[in-house]
């Protein structure tokens, strides 16, 4: 079981699959907090991202959206003065959106509609969302919009993840994030379950704020993965003190949590630990994978109570990423 965001997570699966074969059923549970309504269409990138991507139809070169990809109707709603203008629909992207949002104004479910977008794809996994109920993640900045007064304080607002992090690239520093709708939220159909009866899961490169972060927002999937009868082997995103992708520095900077691999190794926090070390709610990490250039971190990160081991983690092809999945696999003993 791998509770995955976008590239870092989907690139992973890619590895994965090829290792474990075709005989093995991998569940993910998809992130759905960076959802956004987009002239009238419901977006859901990172599920996108996890279904493009093992279906063979994900742009290598963006990491995201479609292969030969046009963007003809972006560039006239942008003509008409349409915003937003900074979020790019491809338009053999916009097909899917338009079917999910017909399915989802139909009355279906979420993870009715995805299984049923899978169809297409045939991504080899099943691919669960974080919860049928809308959940978007906000961020709270200073308001862009205003200039404070000499003495004052500067006026915040909430703005939705996708703004920060395109609109803005994430360069306006967040004091924190909300989680619209998390109140009425509950788990996807299967996750629990999923997450119960699998034999492995595994954390992958994702961003640990807004992607998995994410997910174990959502009430009762931490405590699941916490109680979990499977060990749990989680990948650093941090290579040598940077993300290897995107700007997952600037979500740790904001629930301040080093940009290191031992930061967040000790923010995921050892599972089953008499004194929890990581976020509220207990640790998740029985091991945690590093890159050879964070080497000198393995003391530490073991000292933490939570199993430790440095290769290479930079997903450069698919043999590389084969390979750094059957590393983690190994450090806590798993055998496909």
């Amino acid at each position: 079981m791998v509770p995955a965001g976008g590239i870092g997570g989907a690139r992973l699966l890619r590895g994965l699959a090829a290792v474990v074969g075709d005989d093995a059923v991998i569940t993910v549970i998809g992130n759905t907090g960076d959802d956004i309504w987009v002239h009238g269409l419901r977006v859901c990138p990172d599920l996108d991202t996890v279904m493009y991507t093992l279906g063979n139809g994900i742009s290598e070169e963006r990491g995201w959206g479609r292969e030969d990809e046009t963007f003809t109707v972006k560039d006239e709603l942008a003509a008409y003065g349409v915003e937003p203008t900074w979020f790019g629909l491809g338009d053999r992207d916009t097909a899917t959106h338009l079917i999910r949002t017909q399915l989802l104004h139909a009355g279906y479910p979420l993870s009715a509609v995805t299984a049923a977008l899978c169809d297409r794809w045939k991504p080899g996994v099943q691919l669960l969302p974080m919860s049928d109920e809308r959940v978007e993640t906000h961020v709270v900045v200073d308001d862009p919009d205003q200039t404070p007064e000499p003495g004052q304080a500067a006026a915040r607002r909430a703005i939705h993840f996708q703004e920060w992090w395109i609109r803005y690239r994430a360069q306006l520093p967040a004091h924190s994030f909300a989680y619209v709708g998390l109140d009425n939220a509950k788990p996807g159909p299967g996750v629990i379950e999923a997450i119960d009866t699998c034999d492995l899961i595994i954390i992958p490169p994702s961003n640990p704020v807004v992607s998995v972060g994410t997910i174990l927002q959502i009430p009762g999937i931490r405590e699941a993965i916490v109680e979990a009868p499977a060990p749990v082997v989680g990948i650093s995103p941090i290579i040598a003190g940077a993300p290897v992708r995107g700007m997952a520095d600037a979500c740790l900077r904001a629930i301040d949590v080093p940009t290191t691999a031992t930061g967040i190794a000790r923010h995921y926090g050892p599972r089953r630990a008499l004194i929890p070390i990581g976020a509220s709610g207990g640790g998740i990490l029985d091991a945690w994978l590093i890159d050879t250039s964070d080497a000198a971190a393995v003391p530490d990160i073991e000292a933490l109570g939570i199993t430790c081991a440095a290769v290479p983690l930079l997903m450069s092809d698919l043999a590389k990423t084969a390979d750094m999945a059957r590393a983690a696999m190994d450090l806590v003993g798993f055998s496909p």
